[in-house]
C-alpha cells in the first residue's frame, strides 16, 4: 500500500467517524425522551415529582377548564406570552417537575421559539451564554435558568443557584424508576408523607397511614363514560407491612364515612367528601394499591374554585 493510498484511507476513516458523531448528535437531539428517561435527569431526593401530559389532557377537554384560572389573568404571564409567543395551553405537550428542597426543576416538552425566549431574557436584565440563559425571578432565592436539551425539550430550574438547570445534563445512575402509564401522576417521597406538609385538608389522616411506605405514587387515569380514577401505588418494606397498610387505609376510609353519617350528611360525589369515601385498598406482596372514583364534575368544581 502506497503512502498516498494510506493517506486517502485515513481521510475516509476520519470523515466516516465525523459523520457518525454528527449523526449520533442529530439522532439524540431528535429522539423523544420517555418519561422514565426524563425522571432520571431530575434531582429527585426528597422531591415531589409531578408529571402532566398536556397533549392528552388537551384532547380530553380538561385544559379548557382552566380558561378561568388565575394564571390566565396574571399580567406578568400575559406579558411573557406576548413577548415570547408561548402559551402553555397550546404549546406545551408534557411537563415533569421536581419540587425539591432547594428549588424546582422542570423538563418541558413542546414548541419553543428559542430566539424570542432569549430576547425576553436579555430584555429583562438576564444573560445568555450560547443557548444557556439565566435571569432574576420575583425574589433573590428565585433565580431562573434554562437551556434547550433538545429542540423541543427545555430544561428549566428556579433556585437560588442561577446555573441550577445544568444539573439536568447529568443522568442519574440509579436503576429505572417505576413510572405510571398515566397522563397525570405524582410521586411523593417518604420524607414528605411523614411530615404531612403541603397536603390538602382531609388527606392528612390518610398520610399518617403511609408513614412506613418506601415509595408512593398517585396517578390519574381516564375511564369510561367521561369519568376518571385516582390510582395509588405504594411499595412497602415487606408483605406484612403492606397487608397492615391496606387494612389501615380501608379502616380510615370507613371511619370517614361514619363521621359524615354522624353529621347526618351524605358524601357528595362532586366534592372531596365523595372522592375520599370512595377509596378501596388491597395488598399484594409488598405492594398496596388503592382506587378512587373521580367524576368529571369533581374536576370541574376543583378547577373552578368551587
Amino acid at each position: 500500500m502506497t503512502p498516498k493510498t494510506r493517506a486517502c484511507l485515513l481521510i475516509l476513516l476520519i470523515s466516516a467517524l465525523c459523520g457518525l458523531a454528527l449523526g449520533g448528535a442529530i439522532w439524540y437531539r431528535s429522539r423523544a425522551l420517555s418519561p422514565a428517561a426524563m425522571f432520571k435527569r431530575l434531582p429527585t431526593d426528597d422531591a415531589v415529582v409531578l408529571y402532566i401530559d398536556f397533549k392528552n389532557l388537551r384532547a380530553g377537554g380538561i385544559l379548557q377548564l382552566l380558561d378561568g384560572a388565575k394564571v390566565g389573568e396574571d399580567q406578568e404571564y400575559k406579558s411573557f406570552v406576548r413577548q415570547t409567543d408561548f402559551n402553555y395551553k397550546e404549546d406545551l405537550d408534557t411537563a415533569m417537575v421536581a419540587f425539591a428542597p432547594k428549588g424546582k426543576y422542570m423538563l418541558l416538552k413542546g414548541r419553543f421559539d428559542w430566539k424570542s425566549l432569549k430576547n425576553y431574557v436579555l430584555g429583562n436584565d438576564g444573560r445568555c451564554n450560547n443557548s444557556f440563559c439565566k435571569m432574576a425571578g420575583s425574589s433573590p432565592e428565585k433565580r431562573i435558568s434554562f437551556f434547550p436539551m433538545q429542540a423541543n425539550l427545555m430544561a428549566m430550574a428556579v433556585s437560588d443557584d442561577d446555573a441550577a438547570a445544568l444539573r439536568m445534563n447529568t443522568v442519574d445512575a440509579r436503576g429505572d424508576a417505576e413510572i405510571p402509564n398515566a397522563p397525570l401522576w405524582l410521586s411523593i417521597p417518604p420524607s414528605v408523607v411523614k411530615s404531612g406538609q403541603s397536603l390538602p385538608p382531609g388527606t392528612q389522616m390518610f398520610a399518617r397511614s403511609l408513614e412506613r411506605a418506601q415509595a408512593v405514587t398517585l396517578a390519574i387515569v381516564p375511564e369510561e363514560h367521561d369519568q376518571f380514577a385516582a390510582k395509588l401505588h405504594v411499595r412497602c418494606a415487606s408483605a406484612t407491612d403492606a397487608s397492615a397498610l391496606a387494612a389501615e387505609l380501608n379502616k380510615t376510609t370507613g371511619l370517614l364515612r361514619e363521621m359524615i353519617e354522624r353529621e347526618h350528611q351524605k358524601a357528595n360525589p362532586d366534592d372531596l367528601s365523595g372522592f375520599l369515601t370512595s377509596g378501596a385498598f388491597r395488598s399484594e406482596g409488598a405492594r398496596v394499591s388503592g382506587y378512587w372514583r373521580i367524576p368529571r364534575a369533581l374536576i370541574e368544581n376543583l378547577l373552578g374554585g368551587n
